[in-house]
């Protein structure tokens, strides 16, 4: 080193300072550098940027447009969900009113059917009523008749003059019972 010091110093140069033509040539590389990147290098990572932050801008309005969809989706969903609830409370109410109305009905026609039946029972009853009466009213006949064809003695075979005879006896019972019974 101390031979480089040496012949700069015979030479008339200062170690420190460099040596102008070699600064001019530095000078003009750094320039056709400097364009070279200014021309080329940077329009592209300018638009390299502008396309990346286009991306992300896109990529930031299509999630807030997602988003937004999913939101209105949400909403639409919660309400379909009430409106589902709504229709299947009034669904419940409608069926628990057509239960009330088919109980009611089948009440009722229990209880027609129940009257009708009593109503038939009560006319089979009269129906053989009247025929036991009947029947009494034909065996007193002729136990009467004959009863009293023994007491008179003479023989009341006479069809007519039977007949008025049980009737009389059996209206007589008959007003006999009734005011016996007031």
């Amino acid at each position: 080193m101390l031979m480089t010091e040496t012949v700069l110093a015979a030479e008339g140069q200062s170690p420190i300072l460099p040596d102008i033509p070699e600064l001019i040539l530095g000078l003009v590389a750094f320039l056709i550098l400097l364009f070279i990147l200014k021309k080329y290098v940077v329009p592209r990572f300018e638009t390299a940027y502008e396309e990346r932050a286009q991306k992300i801008e896109g990529g930031i309005e299509k999630a807030e447009k997602a988003q937004a969809e999913a939101e209105e989706a949400l909403a639409e969903y919660k309400a379909q969900l009430a409106e589902a609830r709504s229709e299947a409370a009034k669904i419940r109410d409608d069926a628990r009113l057509e239960a009330e109305q088919i109980k009611a009905e089948l009440r009722a026609e229990a209880e027609s059917e129940s009257q009708r039946i009593v109503a038939q029972g009560q006319a089979q009853l009269q129906a053989q009523k009247a025929q036991i009466i009947a029947e009494l009213r034909a065996d007193m006949g002729r136990n009467a008749v004959e009863l009293a064809s023994r007491i008179v003695g003479e023989s009341l075979e006479d069809e007519v003059r039977r007949r008025g005879t049980v009737d009389r006896f059996l209206s007589e019972l008959e007003t006999a019972t009734n005011g016996a019974g007031k």
